[in-house]
């Protein structure tokens, strides 16, 4: 094999990696893939570089998303501008993707913000009320070594804040993908820039709407946790509080029907009334999610203790004959058949963040945007 094809080989396996998110840094995901292709020693001047691969992700992008690329980066850019504009004190930059526009599924929001006070930024967050964890990470650059912090912000898109100090806001930093200076954004550049692409959407508004509009995997948490608190009949529920017997059933329906995310959605959230009104749970949990789930996975909650009596056979026939007109009349037996599973004391389970998290990657890998 020539070189050439060599490197092309490294740099589409190396973006494929990047693409699935089985990878997040070119450097590891070129070196995995030339191990993967190469059955030997390569010479450094044979690996890819990363704009090689970066291009090939970009390629596999506009395959796999097509036109739906154009909407995600604007809906990607009101939501940096949104961050942007509540963090405007640590003079945050935009750098990345979402700035040049070479977006895809698995994109965040990369900012830089400076600051000497982490505890400053994330006080922030917190009057946000928005989820977010810090991480510190070291690396090892020519023999020094040098810790970064990062903040982790789960929103309608994942955003990344990377945290410099003070004195670093007229630093120029270089991209790893070209080695030139980083391009980046300042908020008022971004307004501008925003403008100039935009000219018939009103920025401000749009901003506004998404202010406005609380993230839907926030309202979903903030309905499941309490859940923990909910004790249930031990005859009808030896498994125990009600949030372990929803993450058993959403377990249960990924493994039937891993990509719908409607009905698994239903799986997770069947119960949530149950924290609000243990007397109809049906209804209190239909109420409070009224806005944030799509009809069908509306008509699947509202139904699912009928559907406890269809496989009872307790349930009349024209009640029967009612649900079964519905085209979603299979997967409601099936939510059932999960809901009457997930009842198994002590069985291993994922954990809140994990489902709502596949949850939030599924809606934007094959709708190409948020509900």
């Amino acid at each position: 094999m020539t070189n050439n094809k060599l490197r092309i080989q490294i740099a589409w396996d190396a973006a494929r990696l990047m693409y699935t998110q089985q990878e997040s840094e070119y450097m590891r995901a070129k070196l995995k893939a030339a191990r993967r292709i190469v059955r030997g020693w390569l010479k450094p001047s044979d690996l890819p570089s990363n704009a090689e691969i970066r291009e090939q992700v970009l390629a596999m992008a506009r395959l796999h998303e097509g036109e739906r690329q154009a909407d995600r980066l604007m809906e990607m850019r009101i939501c940096a501008l949104r961050w942007m504009r509540i963090l405007q004190r640590f003079r945050p930059r935009l750098i990345g993707s979402v700035l040049t526009g070479h977006v895809h599924h698995a994109s965040d929001i990369d900012l830089h913000l400076f600051s000497d006070s982490i505890e400053a930024i994330v006080l922030v967050l917190e009057n946000e009320m928005v989820h977010h964890e810090v991480e510190r990470k070291s690396v090892k650059k020519m023999g020094e070594h040098r810790v970064f912090t990062h903040i982790h912000i789960r929103d309608e898109f994942p955003v990344e804040l990377t945290i410099y100090p003070s004195d670093k806001a007229h630093f120029v930093f270089k991209s790893s993908i070209t080695g030139k200076a980083m391009e980046r954004a300042s908020l008022a550049e971004f307004e501008q820039l925003l403008q100039q692409i935009y000219p018939e959407r009103d920025i401000d508004a749009a901003v506004q709407e998404a202010s406005d509009t609380p993230d839907r995997f926030q309202v979903y948490e903030s309905l499941l946790l309490p859940l923990e608190n909910v004790k249930q009949h031990a005859k009808y529920h030896p498994e125990g509080d009600v949030l372990y017997h929803s993450l058993q059933v959403f377990d249960l329906a990924k493994q039937e029907l891993p990509y719908d995310e409607e009905f698994l959605l239903a799986a997770l959230l069947h119960d949530v009334g149950k924290g609000i009104d243990p007397t109809d749970h049906v209804a209190a949990g239909v109420d409070a999610l009224d806005g944030f789930i799509t009809d069908r996975t509306k008509w699947l909650i509202e139904h699912h203790m009928e559907a406890q009596r269809v496989l009872d056979g307790t349930i009349g026939s024209r009640a029967r004959k009612r649900l079964s007109a519905n085209e979603s009349f299979e997967e409601l037996i099936l939510l059932a058949e999960c809901d009457r599973d997930g009842r198994v004391p002590g069985v291993q389970v994922p954990d809140l963040d994990e489902c709502l998290e596949y949850l939030r990657e599924l809606g934007l890998n094959f709708y190409g945007t948020d509900l």
